[in-house]
């Protein structure tokens, strides 16, 4: 008898926006803050302020973040934050993961 193979096929629906692992990460680390500054997203994604800030602004252009520039006395000092939306697809991408992976249990 042969098994069943496990469907995969919601992983084509990904958002590929959220699922890059640079962005995964960003993401991830802003859900579980209010708020973080490029210092903080810089050290838990591992990347360097250019690629920082290429990532956040693909990010910003979705409308997933949202990123504030302020000073801290006479210093750049820049904010990013999940905007309400970035928080619904980024829990609706855990959700989609989930069932996908757990789907693979049966297997």
């Amino acid at each position: 008898m042969k098994a069943l193979e496990p469907d995969l096929s919601s992983l084509t629906e990904i958002d590929r926006l959220v699922h890059e692992p640079a962005r995964l990460v960003l993401m991830a680390s802003l859900y579980v803050v209010e708020s973080g500054d490029y210092t903080f997203l810089m050290r838990q994604a591992g990347l360097t302020w250019g690629n920082l800030s290429a990532h956040l602004s693909k990010l910003e252009d979705a409308g997933y973040v949202q990123i504030e520039k302020t000073y801290r006395g006479k210093r750049p000092y820049t904010l990013v934050r999940l905007s309400d939306n970035g928080r619904t697809v980024f829990k609706d991408y855990v959700a989609q993961m989930k069932t996908v992976f757990g789907n693979l249990d049966a297997y």
